[in-house]
């Protein structure tokens, strides 16, 4: 008969800590989701954007644009990133590209996603045009916009 109890307490402490494990997953995972999680919600739509690396040297920012680049197409996007940080780059017209910061107005998460024409955040799902103004929240204000100049193939970020 003992032997019988202790069985019963056995699967009775068993039982509670898979419940209770259960109820901290549970939890845990909405709040990952929540804050950026890999989840099917707003935050996560749009396609990533292709990542160049770009020099800096004396206050610009400098990358070479040509067919090969990911941004060779009037349309096209992408997360350009420098010692000096990183930038969201648009090719906008034949010869003008459209630069701005990459972290989100809303808590600071950086831009990674692209759903033409609109940048995208993937911690809450903000989402700004390529000139950095706030298409969706929760983000309320503008990214900011940086100079840009394009010469012989050469696309310089001030």
């Amino acid at each position: 008969m003992s032997l019988e109890k202790s069985s019963r307490r056995e699967f009775c402490v068993q039982a509670c800590h898979g419940a209770a494990l259960a109820a901290v997953g549970a939890t845990l995972g909405s709040v990952l989701q929540g804050c950026g999680g890999s989840g099917s919600g707003s935050g996560s739509a749009g396609s990533l954007l292709p990542v160049i690396s770009a020099t800096q040297s004396g206050g610009a920012v400098t990358l070479t644009i040509d067919a090969a680049s990911p941004l060779a197409a009037v349309g096209a996007a992408a997360l350009v990133q420098s010692s000096s940080g990183s930038f969201l780059v648009a090719h906008t017209a034949q010869d003008t590209f459209v630069a701005v910061t990459s972290q989100c107005t809303h808590e600071t998460c950086t831009i990674t996603r692209y759903a033409s024409p609109s940048y995208v955040c993937p911690c809450h799902g903000s989402q700004f045009s390529p000139t950095g103004q706030v298409v969706s929240g929760p983000a309320s204000r503008p990214l900011t916009e940086l100079r840009t100049q394009f010469n012989s193939g050469l696309l310089t970020i001030s």
